[in-house]
């Protein structure tokens, strides 16, 4: 129970990969508060032990602000923010106005702005830290999603000039996530099968589970973290198998398939 007594927020925190984040803290004994504009379907729980839900849009600064502020008041500090909440539908860049695109930029790093801000005095007091969720999107082009791409390649920056300029009260690192399995894979990559042959070419042989990201985002809360700030850990099971090498019939053992 190594952040027994600590107080966590985990934005998006109701389900998928935040509620998975959101059930490690929890298991890691903190006290947990998720926010989302809507509630979960179930209470994100572990144990026995459970998340307060507290309703949130990240897009309105002014709630924003309010909400850290009654969370380190009722908990009496705040020691973890991560900034879970994001997403995006896939659109291709020339079938939706850049109006449409830039909303997407909005919530994936505008909202981690808003969010990290409000909760820097409380952070501070605490010499606590922030968790910024980012993705191989950001790394990689991202047909599709490019909007979303751009954003995440934003918030790894953006996490490592907050680290210098926060340093050393608080301190702000980004986990780069590949593809995590949750209830929606199966509506992203059409049914369980689907979803196996989509894991098959993660070099680790599957997708990631959302407990597993999340005992990544604890790592990187806790003291055992203490020196880490600015990084960008990659919880991506070894990345992509690089497509050249299909094309030029190399085996996995490293030979050319002669």
């Amino acid at each position: 129970m190594e952040l027994a007594g600590k107080a966590v927020v985990v934005t998006g925190g109701t389900r998928g990969v935040g509620a998975g984040i959101a059930k490690a803290f929890l298991g890691a004994g903190a006290d947990v508060v998720v926010c989302a504009r809507r509630p979960p379907d179930e209470p994100v729980e572990l144990g026995g032990r459970k998340a307060e839900f507290r309703p949130l849009d990240l897009r309105e600064p002014d709630g924003v602000r309010a909400f850290f502020a009654s969370v380190a008041a009722d908990y009496g500090r705040l020691d973890a923010l991560v900034n879970n909440a994001g997403g995006t539908p896939y659109r291709l860049l020339d079938e939706g106005e850049a109006e449409r695109h830039a909303r997407v930029v909005d919530l994936n790093l505008t909202a981690p702005l808003t969010a990290s801000l409000a909760a820097r005095p409380h952070l501070r007091a605490a010499r606590g830290s922030v968790v910024m969720i980012g993705s191989v999107s950001g790394v990689r082009p991202s047909p599709g999603s490019a909007a979303y791409g751009a954003a995440k390649a934003g918030l790894e920056s953006l996490a490592r000039s907050m680290a210098v300029e926060w340093a050393p009260e608080v301190r702000v690192n980004t986990l780069v996530l590949g593809m995590v399995r949750t209830e929606l894979s199966e509506l992203h990559y059409g049914d369980a099968e689907g979803v196996a042959r989509v894991g098959a070419t993660v070099p680790l042989g599957r997708l990631a589970e959302p407990e597993e990201v999340g005992e990544a985002a604890v790592f990187l809360a806790s003291a055992k973290a203490s020196y880490i700030s600015g990084a960008s850990l990659l919880v991506h099971g070894g990345g992509e198998r690089p497509a050249f090498l299909a094309a030029a019939n190399v085996n996995k053992t490293g030979g050319n398939g002669r």
